[in-house]
């Protein structure tokens, strides 16, 4: 679905439209080290790809059951040596960013929550190092290294629960929101070789997403509230199941999705990971559920 002026002008501050140019060599290299020393050694096996539904910024400090799932997940999978994040909530226009902070910051990304939500800092280190090479493995397209973003809660909101202790390094992809599906599609499957190097990449976002039309108040359960949520995310798992890609890119001909997709900035997200992810590696439903009625928060692992 094509973007409208409207969005483009009222999100410029809010989503971290990335406006920046590339770091200077000098910039770069004199944050390596440190990213190198924080990495650790890099797992002998191949990371899993992911895909979290991270619904609310409340899902940071709340205790329910797909909180709770998280945590579990962070002891499940190995540990990574970085995460490259892929977040719904940074969209850029026109090109693609790659982080290459030695310390991002915690950026509070959101309006009219508790005070607890804005007190909250989740200090990993950087990876300036595999951001780099991150820099050179995507060829859809060029990517501006930039010091510009940080951290958003559509990652460190699930990464608190997956990796409480902030010890594993974390970079984050932008979204080229002025691009189509197959694009984001493409750059996944240009990170597919990152997991062979520790890397944990992450996709972050929602199946289902439209604000316009959740049901506030509506207890968490297994089950859409509407029917157009249930369907998609039903047509969602069914693709995947038989791992048909086509149909996922093609996401707009599946049941339901005109309103369960109305705008395509958390769908996206889930695009990369399943690009990351190895034509044979099926994907594994790590949670499925629905918050606010609507808000699909299926998570997968691939591998």
């Amino acid at each position: 679905m094509p973007m409208t002026t409207t969005l483009a002008t009222s999100e410029l501050g809010r989503r971290g439209f990335l406006m920046g140019t590339a770091l200077g060599a000098t910039a770069v290299l004199a944050s390596l080290a440190c990213s190198v020393q924080a990495a650790g050694a890099a797992p002998s096996r191949r990371m899993p790809v992911v895909f979290i539904g991270h619904g609310s910024p409340m899902n940071a400090i709340s205790d329910n059951a797909f909180t709770r799932r998280l945590s579990a997940w962070g002891r499940e999978l190995p540990r990574p040596s970085a995460i490259l994040s892929v977040s719904a909530h940074w969209l850029s226009r026109g090109a693609t960013g790659v982080g290459m902070q030695a310390k991002p910051k915690t950026i509070h990304d959101f309006g009219g929550f508790p005070q607890a939500l804005f007190d909250i800092e989740y200090p990993a280190p950087g990876h300036p190092a595999l951001a780099q090479e991150t820099v050179g493995a995507v060829k859809q397209t060029p990517v501006i290294a930039t010091e510009q973003w940080g951290l958003d809660h559509g990652t460190w909101s699930v990464l608190k629960h997956l990796y409480p202790k902030a010890d594993i390094p974390v970079f984050q992809l932008s979204i080229d929101y002025d691009k189509p599906a197959a694009f984001h599609y493409a750059v996944g499957r240009d990170l597919a070789a990152l997991p062979d190097k520790g890397v944990l990449v992450m996709g972050s976002g929602n199946v289902v997403h439209n604000l316009r039309a959740t049901d506030r108040g509506t207890p968490d359960g297994p089950s859409a509230s509407r029917p157009w949520a249930q369907s998609f995310d039903d047509a969602v798992k069914s693709a995947l199941a038989g791992r048909d890609d086509r149909a996922l890119v093609d996401y707009a001909k599946l049941e339901g999705a005109s309103t369960a997709v109305a705008m395509p900035d958390h769908y996206y997200p889930f695009l990369y990971a399943l690009g990351a992810a190895g034509s044979g590696e099926r994907a594994k439903t790590i949670y499925e559920g629905f918050q606010s009625g609507t808000l699909s928060m299926r998570c997968l692992q691939f591998g």
